[in-house]
């Protein structure tokens, strides 16, 4: 019955593949603490190999964005996740940090081959009347697949080790491959494509002029940089929630729900940013809202943590912080897409927007996982992190004030 529903519902497969994507960024939170002992990586090797999955969107996300029509968006999609499966069973081989973090840049090829693509194609498959609420379930891809890596990694690692724990992902991921192959149209028989659209994409000229249009239009600028400061920060804190927890003296199996929860939570941001957006709110109030929540969450998790370890009587309080920051601050995502459709220079530039914005926030998370692990480094623990997730949340509310002047003028 299920594998019925995936057939008649193609989106599905889609988003399914993104989950599995995502797995890929989840998966190494869980296994930092096991990698440091077992590779000797330190902490900042860590941050990078949080970020360095990002490296191919950092450098390519307005290439893919103008290129993937013209691959094929079944054709990218199929290449990025057999990309991904291939170098995570590779890196269950590697046997230094310098292997790993090769590897994981490999990753990220294949990361942004795979869901770059994703939003032409959910909108290709999907009936106009349904495409609201399924590009809303597109936006919780990412927290998805990071909450049930979060759940479910440390469970295997502790029953199978780190290295069965990126075979297994390497499995799932191919499994996706043939999902994608046997149930999403090919390209060349996709029945709303236009013709004269695609050829004219294939046009060298036609590429330099949109990216023109592109870059030459304030507004994939803002949406670009405030997606930036958001999932700098973001990744951050997530990606390094295992190790703060073991810091704080938490152990055991019974600590992954309560990771993978703020991870979880997340989607809730993203899910309700379409509805609140759909009901009248304003994108310039969602997006200080969630900046605001951030700061405010950061403040409560870290400000005044005991950077010694140990036992802390504000555990309870630090995590309802953490959930505020992941929570709130997920109506930020859902909003800045809904967005690129407002502030795109015209419609023959929102693939190429949000592969610029895609580029931007590819940049935020590899430069953010890093400094924060720099700064807890220098400080022996993580009670600065508010000052770097701050500082971004800080310049979110000027971008998102801007924004709002923007959208004004695009509306009028």
């Amino acid at each position: 019955m299920r594998a019925l529903v995936l057939v008649r519902h193609p989106e599905y497969v889609v988003i399914l593949a993104g989950v599995a994507a995502a797995l890929h960024i989840g998966k190494l939170p869980p296994a930092i603490p096991v990698l440091r002992d077992s590779l000797g990586v330190s902490l900042v090797q860590a941050g990078f190999l949080l970020s360095l999955v990002q490296m191919a969107g950092m450098l390519m996300g307005l290439l893919v964005g103008l290129a993937a029509d013209g691959i094929g968006l079944r054709r990218a999609m199929l290449g990025g996740l057999a990309l991904l499966s291939v170098a995570s069973a590779l890196g269950a081989l590697a046997q230094d940090p310098a292997s790993l973090l090769l590897l994981r840049a490999v990753e990220g090829c294949g990361f942004l081959l795979a869901v770059m693509p994703a939003p032409g194609l959910i909108r290709r498959l999907t009936p106009v009347s349904k495409l609201p609420s399924a590009m809303g379930m597109w936006g919780a891809y990412m927290p998805f697949g990071t909450a049930i890596a979060l759940a479910g990694g440390p469970l295997l690692i502790a029953w199978v080790g780190w290295r069965s724990w990126w075979l297994w992902l390497a499995v799932v991921t191919l499994v996706m491959v043939c999902g994608v192959y046997l149930v999403v149209t090919p390209d060349a028989d996709a029945s709303h494509d236009r013709p004269r659209a695609r050829s004219g994409a294939r046009r060298p000229g036609a590429w330099v002029q949109r990216v023109r249009r592109t870059l030459g239009a304030v507004g994939p600028w803002l949406v670009a940089a405030c997606f930036a400061l958001y999932s700098g920060q973001w990744l951050a804190v997530i990606g390094f929630l295992p190790s703060m927890a073991e810091q704080s003296g938490l152990t055991g199996g019974g600590i992954a729900p309560l990771l993978a929860m703020v991870a979880l939570v997340n989607a809730v941001g993203n899910v309700a940013s379409g509805r609140l957006l759909q009901r009248g709110v304003r994108a310039k109030v969602l997006l200080a809202t969630g900046f605001c929540a951030m700061a405010l969450g950061a403040v409560v998790a870290f400000a005044g943590s005991n950077a010694a370890g140990g036992a802390d009587p504000l555990l309870l309080v630090r995590y309802l912080g953490v959930l505020m920051f992941s929570m709130v601050g997920g109506v930020i995502p859902g909003t800045l897409f809904s967005l690129t459709v407002v502030l795109a220079p015209d419609e023959g530039s929102i693939s190429t927007t949000v592969g610029w914005m895609q580029q931007l926030s590819a940049l935020g998370q590899f430069v953010g996982p890093p400094v924060v692990a720099w700064v807890a480094a220098q400080a022996g623990g993580w009670q600065w992190t508010w000052v770097v997730t701050g500082s971004c949340s800080v310049l979110g509310l000027l971008v998102a004030h801007r924004i709002g002047r923007e959208v004004g003028r695009a509306r009028n």
